[in-house]
């Protein structure tokens, strides 16, 4: 029972650095943009697809690479010509729709070029093997994906502490008005800060494919959780969100050890009692939502 606990909480962890990913992605969008980003599964996605036609002419590496900033690329076409345009209008429901429609409209195109079957992404030979015959499940590829998921976040509070663009994204999120004000071109700061987000989804999207191969719908299994984790972790905060993916992500894991038909369920319980017990969730701004 000790080793079927140990690997589903692993699992979860594993889950949770997919979550946590997501999550930081929503939230920097959410943040400065204001947009509520239903279309980033799609955006995991389509980063996953891109890897994988890489992968024969580039390796894992190159496509670990050079897809996400790829999907960032589109991002940056969506955001300018289409996402850019509502930010004018206050209620983010305009965005929230625009989204979600772009979304079924990505996973069609998806289907259209790369097929409705799914397909795994070949990841190097070494990163699967495992790393102790009794513990089979800690693998170099999982470990991997933890140590993808912590550098990447260091990254990121590395640029929004010690450079330029990540102090001004900063200030946007306190007070966008003032910093415009001060000459600062926030249309230019939010494009910078959309594609970071697509992104981090893209970097989420070719490590779940690594693991999980790739379907047209793989974004949607994260889409959901990847919200909770920002309730969770508290609305503004990044540190909160990273923290919301890899709770839920090892409640969901653990749960699955005990009661495997509550281990998606377990999430959605665990957001409930915060929304009761402290509306701002762990880390978010005090007096929200209360």
């Amino acid at each position: 029972m000790g080793l079927l606990l140990l690997f589903n909480a692993f699992n979860g962890l594993i889950q949770g650095a997919f979550y946590a990913l997501m999550a930081l992605g929503l939230a920097l969008i959410l943040g400065l943009n204001n947009t509520i980003n239903f279309a980033q599964g799609a955006f995991m996605a389509l980063a996953a697809y891109f890897a994988f036609t890489l992968v024969p002419y580039v390796g894992f590496w190159g496509g670990l690479i050079i897809a996400p900033l790829l999907a960032g690329a589109l991002g940056l076409a969506i955001e300018t010509t289409l996402i850019r345009r509502l930010y004018n209008r206050k209620d983010p429901i305009y965005t929230l729709l625009l989204t979600f429609g772009l979304a079924f409209i990505m996973q069609d195109m998806i289907r259209t070029i790369w097929g409705a079957q799914g397909k795994p992404l070949e990841i190097p030979q070494f990163l699967n093997q495992p790393l102790s015959s009794t513990y089979f499940f800690l693998t170099g590829y999982r470990l991997f994906v933890v140590g993808v998921a912590l550098v990447g976040t260091g990254a990121l509070f590395g640029v929004l502490r010690f450079t330029r663009i990540g102090i001004r994204i900063r200030a946007g999120n306190s007070d966008l008005e003032t910093i415009s004000a001060l000459g600062v071109n926030i249309y230019l700061l939010r494009s910078a800060n959309f594609v970071i987000g697509i992104v981090f989804a893209g970097v989420a999207g070719i490590l779940a494919a690594g693991q999980l191969g790739l379907n047209p719908n793989m974004g949607d299994a994260l889409i959901m959780p990847a919200f909770v984790a920002i309730v969770v972790g508290g609305v503004g905060s990044l540190v909160g969100s990273l923290l919301g993916g890899l709770i839920i992500g090892l409640a969901s894991g653990i749960t699955t050890a005990f009661y495997p038909a509550a281990s998606e369920v377990v999430i959605y319980i665990i957001m409930g009692v915060m929304l009761v017990v402290r509306p701002r969730g762990l880390m978010g701004q005090e007096g929200l939502f209360e």
